[in-house]
């Protein structure tokens, strides 16, 4: 099994709900039949090997700086990228953006080693419509960064939140997609 199938199986056991009628409540106001909440899989020992390490395969050729997002959805994947990258004797250092400056101290949306020039690829744990992802990007381009790529856990697709990030991002990547996990979701139903 490749670290993603196994990624895709603790998504559809621990972070996947589905039912027949629209009951979740989105970020975005909206109902849905299916949610994904995957902090049960970014915070969990195993998920934050397999994360950061489909993660930093992803990021490793781009000569990158850092790597983080929004908080809290892309925090563990950020640490989990950092420590893979640094057993891999490659270091890419990890940062968080705040959803609201602090009023105190240095009044910073963005925490870690970082600094205006900065190549870094925007994490988050899914998407809808892209807010979140575009959130922390826009934190990053008024803290000097230059993003180079998104990476997200799970691709909801829909609400056009891959074609949103896209007019913002030269790159996009899903590590698993909404489709993805439904088959996989079908495929157990039907064992």
């Amino acid at each position: 099994m490749t670290m993603k199938e196994r990624l895709m199986e603790l998504v559809v056991q621990h972070a996947f709900r589905y039912s027949d009628t629209p009951v979740f409540k989105l970020v975005h106001g909206g109902l849905s039949k299916f949610y994904f909440n995957c902090k049960s899989v970014t915070l969990d020992p195993e998920g934050q090997y397999l994360i950061g390490n489909l993660i930093y395969r992803a990021v490793r050729d781009l000569k990158i700086d850092a790597v983080g997002g929004l908080t809290l959805g892309a925090d563990p994947m950020a640490n989990a990228t950092a420590y893979t990258s640094w057993l891999e004797k490659d270091p890419i250092q990890c940062f968080v953006v705040r959803k609201k400056a602090k009023d105190h101290g240095t009044a910073s949306l963005i925490e870690g080693k970082v600094k205006a020039g900065n190549r870094v690829v925007v994490l988050d744990d899914v998407i809808t419509t892209g807010g979140s992802t575009l959130q922390a990007v826009a934190a990053c381009r008024s803290a000097g960064l230059e993003v180079v790529k998104a990476v997200v856990l799970v691709d909801r697709q829909e609400m056009d939140g891959r074609q949103n990030i896209l007019k913002e991002v030269p790159e996009l990547e899903a590590l698993v997609t909404r489709d993805e996990i439904f088959e996989r979701f079908r495929r157990g139903k039907n064992q």
